[in-house]
């Protein structure tokens, strides 16, 4: 009875001690933002971060999601974290060319083969460069779309076809690999391209499969690529201060929410919806065509440049480009996720 008597009178001791902690974890909003349309995979997946953070931090961390450029352009995105216009967001590092040398390495081209371990792969191995090439803002996750090709007006078999076409790159890498194919680079975000396609100032356009029909490209294009050409990364990013005025019980909750197996949570279903586009731009009007080998490997050959072209800004930036490439390849192969 005494032992029993002592146990509870340490228990009630244990909750005055921690009550009182957990009690001065203030109420904090989240905004985040994400510049695909309000019905993009994506967006339904944040969310569900969101309400899995709320839970960890006791309720005390809620968040709204502002979809479709609601707090500004996507190629804004990392500065509009940086400057606390929003506290999470959603980034296309390639959208500012030049500014993340070694993240561009990711969109070279042949080297994932599909989505869900590719975001895995990426996101391992970003995370010991993120701190010095993102060190503006707190560092989330990163992750990737299922493959995308080329999706245009002509039906392009040889990377002698891009000479002279005017095309929509999705990253400042694939642009690099348009102009040296001879082609013209017409910069446009994601939500923008429908537009640029529509009043001929592209001709073409990089995208993943089931965004196509999803921003209304279909409408514009008919011949698609059936090839893994590239993968466009992006990162989930916070504001440092805000991230800094949260309570250790706070931190450790984002903490275990930016991990590289919430990353996977949040692209899975994004990955599964763009590689369900190949059925569903499979239809009349629409052209999807495998490449021979021969049309292959002269694909290969001719975007092979390219990654001796990244190496060099890698250089300028302090990186070794042959470390960083076979980190990349390891993770990729450890993920499963390796052309």
């Amino acid at each position: 009875m005494q032992f029993r008597i002592a146990s509870l009178a340490i228990a009630a001791a244990l909750a005055l001690a921690t009550g009182p902690t957990q009690a001065q974890d203030k109420p904090v909003m989240l905004k985040l933002s994400s510049w695909v349309p309000a019905q993009h995979p994506l967006n339904p997946s944040l969310q569900a971060w969101a309400e899995d953070l709320k839970k960890a931090s006791g309720g005390t961390i809620t968040a709204t999601l502002f979809p479709s450029e609601q707090l500004g352009k996507a190629f804004d995105h990392y500065d509009m974290a940086r400057d606390g216009i929003a506290d999470f967001s959603y980034v296309n590092p390639g959208y500012q060319p030049g500014r993340f040398p070694v993240m561009a390495g990711a969109s070279l081209p042949f080297l994932f083969a599909n989505g869900k371990g590719g975001t895995a792969a990426i996101d391992a191995w970003y995370r010991q460069y993120a701190a010095q090439e993102m060190k503006d803002v707190h560092f989330c996750f990163a992750f990737v779309h299922d493959p995308g090709t080329f999706h245009a007006r002509k039906k392009i078999t040889l990377p002698t076809d891009i000479k002279g076409m005017k095309i929509r790159p999705a990253t400042s890498t694939i642009g690099q690999m348009v102009t040296a194919l001879g082609g013209t680079n017409v910069q446009a975000s994601a939500p923008e391209a429908r537009d640029m396609l529509e009043r001929g100032v592209a001709d073409a356009i990089t995208f993943p499969w089931g965004s196509i029909p999803l921003f209304g490209i279909d409408k514009v294009v008919q011949f698609h690529m059936d090839v893994p050409l590239y993968v466009t990364p992006f990162v989930w990013v916070m504001n440092k201060d805000k991230y800094t005025a949260l309570s250790p019980a706070q931190k450790k909750a984002v903490d275990e929410h930016c991990t590289t197996e919430w990353a996977e949570k949040v692209a899975t279903p994004w990955a599964d919806f763009e590689s369900a586009g190949h059925q569903k731009l499979a239809q009349p009007g629409h052209d999807i065509y495998k490449l021979t080998p021969e049309q292959l490997a002269a694909w290969r050959q001719a975007t092979a440049g390219g990654e001796a072209q990244w190496g060099e800004n890698v250089k300028k930036a302090g990186q070794d480009p042959k470390k960083v490439m076979d980190s990349l390849k390891a993770s990729l192969a450890k993920y499963k996720a390796a052309l």
